[in-house]
């Protein structure tokens, strides 16, 4: 009975695919198919307002690849996709592509309208009759229903629609015939065969539509396959898995079934006789040239760019000009089709992921981790991050310390950490706001060693301590100096004698008016009525990207920028969509800048200075600032105008570990100071970039304003130095002097020591 009942069904299945090709009626006449198919002039994209059933058979709404590119617009970064897939029209796909799927899938495609009932009928017979394997007897078109079924579900996530799109019903069936019938009304052939071609599957590992097969199998595109080629790729969709040619194991069922396809092709008069047999002689093996990346999704694929682009799609997951929820732009990034063109410099990123290895090697005993991030002044875009690890999002990172999905470089927001602090690296945020108060740098001030609190904020200090004892490095608080010389120094009683001066406000102003930020996501804003020492002496937690940022502004003649990873991104309707601006602006006078950047330059170039071991090759015109939050992490930060401003963090990214007593890389000292290490590695990035990117020397920046001189101009060894600073005697020293100033954090408040 059950037997009789399977019976009865697929005769009334039969049955109906006849009286629907009667309905649909039968097209007139059997087209010339070379003909037709050669029409690729006339052949669209299929348009977004046709639809059967509310299903939108619109081939480039299909899910597509998306894709990273670095700021060349050639390097590919990385790709993005649910379905690895690139719609191509038919005009841009081979006649022999064509012609071979046609053979292999629905030799009376041309013919039928919608339903093959010669199919039907040879698959009851085959099936029911004869007692042979089991034939389904659909058409080419009932074949792209549904496979735009089956990707409209998983599109909506509906597991449901799913199953009902694949099940081996009578009810799918029915509803397949239904659909295909009323698409021959309302497309052409071209059409169908074009939507055909673009979402079925051609192999293992997510492969979808001819022109990714193209890539993948034959480095070729889909207009240039040849007839071996389409006869290859034409047979795999039977059995993706089975069928792949890439998987040396079914090469030799996959010549076979290629072998198929050429005699389906000769039978039916789409080639000769003499190229039916040249290509069916060609071992399969000899015809591949696989591309192995094109397969591979993700920043875990991008190498070195891995950092760079998990930044870059941060931007796009994060931003409202991509989508109003996250789910909206995940899709987008994954089944968009989006062509991403970012900032990423590959020289830049390059340089800066060597010179963190070679400041210390991945498996270094210290683990300390080397963290560089690049900006181009007056434009806000990202250049590249330089990380001593491999970026890797998998669950294995988990138990390798050389391995980490977190981009220390970056807000926490951004996919990075909380941030580092910052140090010395600090202190030309003071000098800015000096001068923004019309202060001259060769002003004298008179550091002392305990300060009320009080004394510092424009709006009241909030916190319990009353006063705050700070000293320099070396211990002391020194002489009275120029703001100059404190800069130059970097030293800390100098720098709260001018925060005395001025007010917290103004340096809080300042930062932010440069573009400072703290890292933490949802870290408390920075105020006037934060602790002195988080803002004069630098524990503020902020990303090496923030502070690259900040230092690009001096560097760019005052103007500031948002940082940026994407220059422009193009949906596949070619329509380019809003990405976020850098809003570059004027932020501080140009002569503050100017005068900033000579005020770094005599750290540099001055024999006292803290920051010689920065100074760059080919007597390049060096801006640099050096620092040491406490004994825990080492910093460098300084630019060339207009072109790269970077900054170097040094240390343990998630704790606070000595450097005290450490060996790293093979060099141990009792005490570290960051131009012992942070400072050679941002000379190292930085001679390097510079030099393969062929930025010639430009030694005109860092004129210092008079005004801003005290109206006399600038004496190239300190000018407005105090006759009485009592650290003069120990500069004959390079390593005393060196280590005098370095921005060392020390703290001894009344109400409890804060390091």
């Amino acid at each position: 009975m059950k037997n009789d009942l399977t019976v009865r069904r697929v005769i009334a299945l039969l049955l109906t695919y006849v009286t629907l090709c009667v309905a649909g009626g039968v097209v007139g006449g059997v087209f010339f198919i070379p003909a037709v198919l050669g029409l690729n002039e006339a052949a669209r994209v299929v348009g977004p307002s046709l639809k059967v059933e509310d299903i939108d058979f619109d081939v480039t709404s299909l899910p597509q690849k998306s894709t990273i590119y670095a700021s060349d617009n050639k390097t590919v970064i990385a790709s993005f996709y649910a379905q690895n897939r690139t719609v191509v029209p038919l005009r841009q796909i081979s006649q022999p592509m064509q012609q071979a799927a046609v053979a292999r899938e629905d030799k009376r495609f041309f013919e039928h309208s919608g339903v093959d009932v010669q199919g039907v009928v040879r698959a009851f017979v085959q099936t029911f009759i004869k007692h042979g394997d089991t034939q389904g007897g659909s058409s080419l078109t009932q074949q792209y229903v549904k496979n735009v079924l089956l990707v409209e579900a998983k599109e909506n996530n509906d597991p449901i629609a799913e199953y009902h799109a694949t099940e081996d019903t009578v009810a799918r069936k029915i509803r397949e015939m239904l659909i295909a019938v009323q698409m021959e009304k309302q497309y052409s052939k071209p059409e169908i065969l074009q939507g055909y071609l673009n979402i079925a599957q051609f192999g293992r590992n997510n492969l979808y539509g001819v022109e990714t097969a193209a890539r993948r199998y034959f480095n070729v595109s889909a207009a240039d396959l040849n007839i071996g080629q389409a006869a290859t790729i034409a047979s795999i969709t039977k059995n993706p898995s089975r069928y792949d040619p890439s998987v040396p194991q079914n090469q030799p069922e996959a010549e076979k079934q290629r072998n198929i396809v050429l005699d389906l092709m000769f039978q039916q008069h789409f080639i000769s006789q003499a190229d039916h047999d040249k290509f069916r002689a060609e071992p399969i093996a000899q015809t591949l040239n696989l591309q192995d990346n094109s397969t591979q999704v993700g920043c875990q694929v991008a190498g070195d760019a891995g950092f760079f682009c998990d930044y870059a799609t941060k931007q796009i997951l994060n931003s409202k000009e991509f989508g109003k929820t996250a789910k909206d732009r995940n899709k987008l990034l994954n089944e968009g089709g989006l062509n991403i063109y970012t900032t990423m410099d590959v020289n830049a990123n390059a340089s800066a992921m060597q010179a963190a290895r070679d400041t210390i090697p991945l498996n270094d005993p210290s683990g300390f981790e080397v963290v560089i991030a690049a900006v181009r002044p007056g434009t806000g875009e990202v250049l590249g991050f330089g990380i001593n690890r491999i970026y890797d999002p998998t669950d294995a990172a988990h138990s390798d310390p050389t391995r980490t999905a977190v981009n220390y470089a970056v807000d926490q927001q951004d996919g990075g950490g909380t941030g580092w602090g910052v140090g010395s690296t600090w202190k030309p945020i003071n000098t800015v706001a000096w001068m923004r108060q019309g202060r001259s740098i060769t002003e004298t001030v008179h550091p002392q060693g305990l300060y009320p609190r009080h004394s510092f904020s424009c709006s009241g200090y909030s916190g319990i301590a009353n006063s705050w004892s700070v000293h320099n490095s070396e211990g002391g608080t020194g002489g009275a100096e120029s703001v100059l010389d404190g800069l130059v120094h970097s030293h800390n009683t100098t720098q709260a004698a001018m925060a005395q001066q001025i007010g917290m406000c103004s340096i809080v102003d300042t930062a932010k008016t440069l573009g400072y930020h703290n890292a933490p996501t949802n870290d408390k804003v920075l105020s006037s009525k934060n602790w002195p020492g988080s803002l004069i002496i630098g524990t503020v937690a902020s990303s090496p990207l923030t502070m690259a940022n900040v230092y690009a502004t001096i560097a760019a003649n005052g103007v500031q920028c948002t940082p940026i990873a994407l220059k422009k991104v193009v949906n596949k309707q070619g329509e380019s969509l809003k990405v976020p601006s850098a809003n570059c602006h004027q932020a501080i006078d140009p002569a503050i800048a100017q005068t900033t950047a000579y005020a770094m330059n005599q750290g540099v170039v001055r024999s006292d200075g803290q920051a010689k071991a920065a100074q760059l090759d080919n007597g390049r015109k060096t801006f640099a600032k050096t620092g040491t939050n406490g004994d825990t992490p080492m910093l460098t930060a300084g630019f060339v105008p207009n072109q790269v401003a970077a900054f170097v963090s040094v240390g343990n990214a998630e704790h606070d570990v000595s450097f005290k007593g450490k060996t790293i890389n093979g060099q141990s000292h009792g005490t570290w100071y960051g131009y012992q290490i942070a400072a050679p590695a941002w000379k190292a990035f930085m001679n390097k970039y510079l030099a393969d990117a062929n930025i010639p020397i430009d030694n005109d920046y860092g004129n210092p304003d008079p005004k801003y001189m005290g109206g006399g101009g600038a004496s190239g060894n300190g000018a407005g130095q105090s006759n009485g600073d009592s650290n003069n005697n120990n500069r004959n020293s390079q390593n005393s002097q060196q280590k005098q100033g370095e921005g060392q954090e020390q703290y001894g408040e009344d109400a409890g020591g804060e390091e």
